[in-house]
């Protein structure tokens, strides 16, 4: 592959800041938090479960997809394979840490994931899942026009972003700065404090 596939965990992050996508996947910074610690471990124990068959359905684990139009590449936590009926209906699930979100950062990652696995077996996927631990509660997505606009979107600008190798400005919002793992690193504070452009209007005034 001569051209950058991009990992269809960036779109997740590019959705929640693009500042924080750059600092992951250009710049290759990343630090750990009890949040992420917590996330690693428990897409590690997905990842390394057993496929299982109960009635119809088949649980594939760890699934790997790819999507050369899209030059996406990444792995599925959960693949549900269901057997009913003249074809196989397929599911996918990702399983986060947190808990629900109103934002579409997680569905868009989610419909990437879709994207991907469409493209391979040449199949429309309309249903998938997201299973949040922290509430131990899956939530069914339903993956219509909507999301896969945003998807595409979201898909193409973190192309840009990557093929520019420019990590976008700190821009500081709390909600979302705050529980960043990478806050420190990301120096968004700093910038914040600056009084740089204060300071040398005020020697060009007096």
């Amino acid at each position: 592959m001569d051209e950058y596939y991009l990992p269809i965990s960036a779109l997740q992050h590019y959705a929640y800041c693009p500042r924080q996508c750059a600092l992951i996947h250009i710049e290759q910074a990343w630090s750990e938090n009890y949040w992420t610690a917590q996330g690693r471990l428990l897409h590690e124990r997905v990842d390394s479960g057993e496929p299982e068959t109960r009635g119809a359905v088949r649980n594939e684990r760890g699934v790997e997809v790819i999507s050369h139009e899209l030059r996406l590449i990444g792995k599925l936590d959960l693949l549900e394979i269901n057997n009913t009926g003249d074809s196989k209906k397929y599911k996918p699930v990702e399983y986060k840490r947190g808990k629900p979100k109103k934002e579409e950062w997680d569905r868009i990652q989610l419909c990437g994931q879709i994207l991907c696995l469409e493209e391979m077996l040449n199949t429309e996927i309309i249903e998938a899942a997201l299973w949040y631990w922290e509430v131990r509660q899956r939530e069914t997505i339903f993956i219509d026009d909507n999301l896969r606009k945003q998807t595409l979107k979201i898909i193409k600008e973190s192309h840009h972003l990557m093929a520019s190798g420019i990590t976008p400005k700190a821009c500081y919002q709390r909600a979302l700065c705050e529980v960043c793992s990478l806050l420190d690193i990301c120096g968004v504070k700093d910038f914040k404090k600056d009084r740089s452009r204060e300071f040398v209007e005020e020697i060009f005034i007096t």
